[in-house]
């Protein structure tokens, strides 16, 4: 990595990673204590341990690069504040769907980032992505609940529309408000990166993807 220029988008790529994975871990502790029974407490809390150790991964890569977790995290901090603040679930099952709706655009984003960066990135990115196994447990008991009562559905559709629009809208930021992460996506790894074109296909995949989880979760797009 002896690109400064490389190095530094790396760094924000880490960074920003890093944040969303110990966002993740607070965000699943404390639904665990929404959950209705034990058995659910028990799984959130062990969904969230794993994000932990994800977080933990990315934070020893990073002392490898001689750099700070803090240091790494702290220009993101803003972003994923504000998507947070305005994400705030107000039920658990708000709180499910936003684990699998609102952190999969999310996770898609850095999955396809990482086509643009070095090998051993690659494989730390997409490990760390990986479902602690989330998916089946949120789909299982949102389709539940909507069998339940189906009079949940559109909430949770209203929901996840507006989750799809802060999340798409802090991805983008991302993107485009730092110039070392957004040099990595344009120029990739010694290759030939994303064009704009191929960056708007990118958004276009990610709303694709969007509502093929709300199909899944049995809710309009």
């Amino acid at each position: 990595m002896d690109d400064p220029e490389y190095r530094a988008g790396i760094i924000e790529l880490l960074g920003a990673l890093g944040l969303g994975e110990l966002a993740a871990f607070q965000r699943l502790s404390a639904d665990s204590e929404l959950a209705p029974t034990l058995a659910d407490q028990a799984a959130l809390a062990g969904m969230a341990v794993v994000e932990f150790h994800h977080f933990e991964r990315i934070r020893d890569r990073l002392a490898e690069l001689d750099v700070s977790v803090d240091d790494a995290m702290a220009p993101f901090h803003d972003a994923y504040a504000a998507f947070h603040a305005n994400t705030a679930p107000s039920t658990w099952l708000e709180g499910l769907v936003k684990a699998y709706v609102g952190d999969q655009i999310a996770t898609d984003f850095y999955r396809e980032i990482s086509v643009a960066v070095d090998e051993d990135t690659r494989l730390l990115v997409t490990s760390v992505l990986e479902d602690s196994g989330q998916a089946d447990f949120i789909v299982e008991h949102v389709r539940r609940a909507i069998s339940d009562d189906p009079s949940v559905a559109g909430r949770l559709a209203l929901w996840g529309r507006r989750l799809v629009g802060e999340a798409l809208s802090q991805a983008q930021r991302v993107a485009a408000d730092r110039d070392a992460l957004a040099t990595i996506i344009v120029s990739g790894a010694g290759g030939p990166g994303m064009d704009l074109a191929e960056l708007s296909r990118v958004f276009t995949r990610l709303t694709e993807n969007h509502a093929r989880r709300m199909s899944t979760l049995g809710l309009s797009a």
